[in-house]
């Protein structure tokens, strides 16, 4: 695995870690493709019961490393062949479904500036816990794109399409607080507690019903796209599953021994 996605897993927590604190976290072809398999690999792995997203440094990830992809874009120019933006199809489409169809509860530590693809990356976690000094910006348009890493199917859905649409037409730097009032970040908290805060955060998930969390997070992407019978029907499929589960069981007798229950994820 390269040097610039770190990866643990400890107590059923998946820390994936961006690495490249003096590019800001940017994504070269290496941290794409190691993110890409990082994120696959715990979405895969039964060890795995809650996945924790963040990056070292004061940045999160400034999306797309462009020193880079200048580059390409001179090479594919050169050559007629190729595709300089192969990446969206190659490395950030399989990030977010990865992120956003793992069945397990995924948290984003954000402990500075998300843009491009980073920001997109962090809104295809279920769950963002943003450093007070931290920041966010769409950026595409600043550079004459539009959205990608899935922030046109995400964003809209955290904050409406109304004020998407204003923060992917006229990019701007969002406060953490500003963010918070939007919808896009879930909670803030001083930045010398963010890693503390998520790490205990992502192990409460992890040693919950994991189980029902996948299918919460299954019924919430099923229900903004599908009318109300047809989400009536889905929340009876998945109630049905979860109330067959072993967490259930587990769940009604502590209740009424009125004690806490341990859950195991099935």
């Amino acid at each position: 695995m390269a040097d610039t996605v770190l990866y643990d897993v400890t107590e059923g927590v998946a820390t994936i870690t961006l690495n490249r604190p003096d590019a800001m976290n940017a994504l070269d072809t290496e941290t794409k493709v190691a993110l890409r398999d990082t994120v696959r690999e715990a979405a895969a792995d039964p060890a795995v019961r809650a996945v924790l997203l963040t990056a070292t440094g004061r940045a999160f990830c400034v999306g797309q490393d462009l020193k880079e992809h200048i580059g390409l874009l001179a090479e594919t120019r050169e050559s007629g062949e190729g595709n300089a933006l192969s990446t969206v199809r190659e490395h950030y489409n399989p990030i977010v479904e990865a992120l956003t169809g793992m069945a397990k509860p995924v948290v984003a530590a954000v402990n500075g500036v998300a843009a491009g693809a980073g920001a997109g990356f962090a809104m295809a976690a279920d769950y963002r816990l943003v450093a007070d000094s931290a920041s966010f910006n769409t950026s595409f348009a600043g550079v004459a794109l539009t959205a990608d890493s899935g922030m046109s199917w995400t964003l809209p859905r955290l904050i409406g399409h109304g004020r998407a649409a204003d923060l992917l037409l006229f990019p701007r730097s969002i406060s953490a607080q500003e963010a918070y009032e939007l919808g896009i970040a879930n909670k803030v908290v001083p930045a010398a507690e963010l890693a503390s805060e998520a790490r205990a955060l992502a192990l409460r998930l992890a040693q919950g019903p994991t189980a029902a969390y996948a299918a919460l997070k299954e019924s919430l992407a099923y229900g903004t796209d599908h009318s109300l019978s047809e989400t009536l029907a889905k929340e009876d499929e998945l109630q049905t599953r979860a109330g067959a589960s072993e967490d259930h069981v587990i769940a009604v007798e502590a209740f009424v021994k009125k004690e806490k229950p341990k859950f195991v994820g099935r």
